[in-house]
């Protein structure tokens, strides 16, 4: 495996993380820094693998000690987890998790406000 292809399997992981959870930043890295705890630690860490991976092979003495079986299966890792990833839908969940929210908050002011006139006598 060359330093070509490690430096494809990064620049794949970087654009499906962009893709599917809309990171920005520039290279694998910045990418991965920036999803912090919305990736699994097992992602993290082969997105972390990689990404050094990925800069030792800039440096064609240190490419020797690059363990092709890893980065192998920290892309293979990575890549599974991302591709199941809907964007769509992870969106769509978001939405409802904030109208949730606000109509819980909206329903316990209402019934503060309920509770508050009938202490007074209104109702």
């Amino acid at each position: 495996m060359s330093a070509v292809t490690i430096q494809q399997m990064a620049d794949r992981v970087a654009q499906l993380l962009e893709e599917r959870l809309g990171l920005g930043g520039k290279g694998l890295a910045a990418k991965l820094k920036r999803a912090g705890r919305s990736l699994p630690r097992k992602v993290r860490d082969s997105g972390k693998l990689l990404a050094a991976s990925a800069q030792k092979a800039q440096n064609p003495k240190l490419l020797g000690q690059i363990d092709m079986g890893e980065v192998t299966e920290a892309y293979d890792v990575c890549l599974k987890h991302l591709i199941a990833i809907d964007p769509v839908d992870r969106k769509r969940d978001l939405f409802a998790g904030m109208v949730g929210s606000v109509g819980f908050g909206v329903l316990a002011l209402v019934i503060a406000i309920a509770a508050l006139l009938a202490w007074r006598g209104y109702f």
